[in-house]
């Protein structure tokens, strides 16, 4: 694989974000490559839990720019199978079999923070920061926003959704987007630690349980993405995110309409 690489120890396995000089940005590639390693460690009877993080000093920036620079190009129904990917990628982390801790090593922004909500526990390095910018290049954080207000409720997904900030790690556990806040030197040690302390339980009884929680939610998980899928995919043609693109890679203010 060239985006993601993957390691064992002990009853866990390492998912690592694997493109540093992008900031672990997500394009095509790296969730297709995300989808083949979960789906291959699912039947892997070693392997108990998983962690995800990022190589490098971020956990995952979001969209790549040249993804977001073609964006506007597309058709609706090629932004459609976009959208898809990326939900498919964030369904199967939400139902995974198995437990995934995410280890925030630094900054999870749009996409990225997504890719952190659906995992079932958070750990944030104290210089993570955590946000959704897509108001501030007229996008819609459409299909995140689901496992957002099941994550943090509906208050903070209005407060990050509206504002489009980035709050530091400690904001996001109050939030609720974050389970603990770790020393930076201490992530990876915390994480092996969630990870012992899952393995050791029944997996079975987890593997039920976190299939219970899903059929509680409401609304019905695959309408919901579905809807999203759809309003992400109209959303990347509006008039608005065109400006908004063009002027975040211009590095000037957007003149919306």
């Amino acid at each position: 694989m060239n985006t993601i690489r993957v390691s064992h120890e002990e009853r866990w396995a390492w998912v690592i974000l694997n493109r540093p000089a992008r900031r672990n940005a997500l394009n095509t590639e790296i969730l297709n490559e995300l989808r083949q390693a979960l789906t291959e460690l699912e039947t892997s009877a070693e392997v108990r839990v998983l962690i995800i993080t990022g190589e490098g000093k971020a956990f995952c920036s979001g969209l790549d720019l040249e993804e977001l620079r073609q964006m506007h190009r597309k058709s609706f129904e090629e932004s459609l199978v976009d959208s898809r990917r990326y939900a498919d990628l964030l369904k199967q982390i939400y139902l995974y079999p198995k437990p995934v801790v995410a280890a925030l090593n630094g900054p999870a922004i749009a996409g990225g923070c997504g890719l952190a909500s659906v995992c079932d526990l958070t750990l944030a390095a104290v210089s993570a920061r955590l946000g959704y910018t897509e108001a501030k290049i007229g996008f819609v954080a459409a299909i995140v926003s689901y496992f957002l207000v099941r994550r943090a409720g509906e208050r903070a997904a209005r407060d990050l959704l509206f504002t489009a900030r980035l709050v530091d790690a400690q904001e996001a556990c109050r939030m609720g987007l974050v389970n603990e806040v770790v020393e930076d030197s201490q992530l990876l040690s915390r994480a092996r630690e969630v990870a012992r302390q899952l393995s050791g339980n029944s997996s079975q009884s987890i593997q039920a349980s976190k299939a219970l929680l899903a059929r509680i939610a409401s609304p019905d998980l695959d309408e919901a993405l579905d809807y999203a899928c759809q309003l992400n995919a109209r959303s990347r043609s509006s008039t608005d995110c065109i400006e908004g693109v063009a002027a975040f890679l211009e590095k000037r203010p957007p003149k919306w309409q």
